[in-house]
């Protein structure tokens, strides 16, 4: 009894720290995702063009850095990785970047107020970018844990839904700041976000970035991580298995579905404060209260994929997930009367949220479940599939920003509906089209133990 209770509080412990582990990037996407269109069009009054090309140039420099990353935490053997945990390592350098850059992004350019919007944008470019990478470093390296952590395809699922329980927790923290500090210093009720508004994002930045740095100083000190099971026998061979993934069918399938899904949630958070301000013209309020209602609805969804029971499959999970998005999108389009914007747009935000929260999940779940025992592969995997929701989104919201100069009020409305209805739309008709059993690992093993033309037994996953 005693071993046990030991057992189940070692694996609290650890699901915890796990969790935590990446909140410091949960907060910075938060604000980056929800306010940075906000704050530098409206705030900093960029253009809605200049403003996109700015995103555009972030989400470009995360989707190069995420496979670079995923392939050298995948190769990294050295002293320090063999003392200190190879994804705790790249976690670490990521860190740093983070906090070193992420502060000057919510600030007025520091000694060049009065300079060209253009010349502004080459000084909060260099700290988007160095932003941007140490980002990457911390997602794919605290991703990639998962695999090493758990063996169960239905444990991971569990870790999987923790760390987006964080996330969401993050997110309703970040949308609480947001609304106390507008609250409290000024009448957010009556007036709409402005210039004069900017060093009430920067107070937020500053409370939020505190809260994610001791969260990660937490992460580093309770979980130990553990050395792959095939490390003995990856390194000489590391590179054929790269190249053995790239050639798996299911890998693309999976990372469109991915990317699909990364659209849904990343498109949706951008542009419902742009739809709240410039649609339906609401008080800065409605800026941080919607996004929260969305988030009570991600939380909801978390709850539900962590205590799912074995027999609830991920194509279950994704069709509960996009029925609800979709007709949350649905819902957008349609509304626009006086009830709808005092008391319906909330249920439309929970709706957005759980959908968006179930459909992450499981796409989340199907990637991991792809790595399977291959976990010395499972940075690069991600990698792949991230390098694939960056540049999507990235496009997506420069292409969108690039008409909304002189466009009609409805046009986020119409941008909001249609681009997540269709990308909700995609990734469900991907996932009902996955095959009912695969593998979960994406390459064959060859173990140097055994003859060569005997191979490492891999063990089936559940049903898809």
């Amino acid at each position: 009894m005693d071993n046990e209770l030991r057992d189940i509080s070692t694996s609290l412990k650890l699901q915890l720290g796990y969790g935590i582990g990446h909140i410091l990037n949960d907060v910075c996407a938060s604000l980056w995702f929800t306010y940075f269109l906000v704050f530098f069009h409206l705030v900093l009054e960029f253009t809605a063009s200049q403003a996109g090309q700015l995103m555009l140039i972030g989400q470009i420099v995360d989707a190069v850095s995420t496979p670079f990353v995923g392939y050298h935490s995948d190769h990294t053997n050295n002293f320090l990785s063999a003392k200190y945990g190879r994804r705790k390592l790249w976690h670490l350098f990521g860190t740093l970047c983070v906090i070193s850059s992420f502060p000057f992004i919510f600030t007025e350019c520091i000694g060049c107020t009065m300079s060209h919007k253009w010349a502004q944008m080459f000084y909060f470019a260099a700290f988007i970018i160095i932003f941007q990478i140490g980002w990457a470093a911390v997602q794919i390296s605290h991703l990639s844990l998962i695999p090493e952590l758990a063996e169960d395809p239905h444990v991971r699922t569990h870790l999987t839904a923790i760390r987006y329980g964080f996330t969401v927790f993050s997110n309703i923290f970040v949308y609480i700041i947001t609304w106390l500090i507008l609250h409290l210093t000024g009448k957010c009720d009556k007036e709409q976000v402005g210039p004069a508004d900017a060093w009430k994002f920067r107070e937020v930045m500053l409370i939020v970035l505190a809260v994610g740095l001791l969260a990660s100083v937490i992460f580093h000190l309770a979980v130990t991580e553990k050395q792959p099971r095939s490390q003995l026998y990856v390194d000489d061979n590391s590179s054929t298995f790269h190249c053995d993934i790239l050639r798996k069918i299911l890998l693309y399938h999976v990372a469109i579905i991915y990317m699909s899904t990364r659209l849904v949630v990343n498109i949706s958070q951008v542009l419902i404060p742009l739809y709240l301000h410039q649609t339906l013209g609401l008080a800065a309020r409605a800026l941080a209260v919607v996004p929260l209602a969305s988030y009570l609805g991600s939380l909801a969804a978390a709850g539900l994929q962590r205590l799912s029971p074995r027999s609830f499959t991920h194509k279950f999970s994704y069709i509960l997930g996009s029925a609800s998005a979709l007709s949350g999108f649905v819902w957008v389009y349609f509304g626009s009367d006086y009830d709808y914007k005092v008391m319906f747009i909330y249920i439309v935000a929970v709706l957005i949220g759980f959908g968006g929260a179930q459909m992450l999940v499981t796409s989340l779940s199907l990637t991991a479940d792809l790595v399977g025992d291959s976990t010395h592969a499972s940075a690069f995997v991600y990698g792949l599939m991230s390098f694939t929701d960056k540049l999507s989104c990235g496009a997506a919201i420069a292409i969108i920003q690039m008409f909304a100069d002189g466009a009609e009020s409805s046009y986020y409305r119409d941008a909001l509906s249609w681009v997540c209805g269709c990308a909700t739309v995609l990734g469900l008709c991907l996932t009902l089209a996955l095959p009912s059993t695969t593998h979960n690992s994406l390459v064959t093993i060859s173990n140097p133990t055994v003859n060569d033309d005997e191979e490492r037994i891999v063990t089936p996953i559940p049903t898809l």
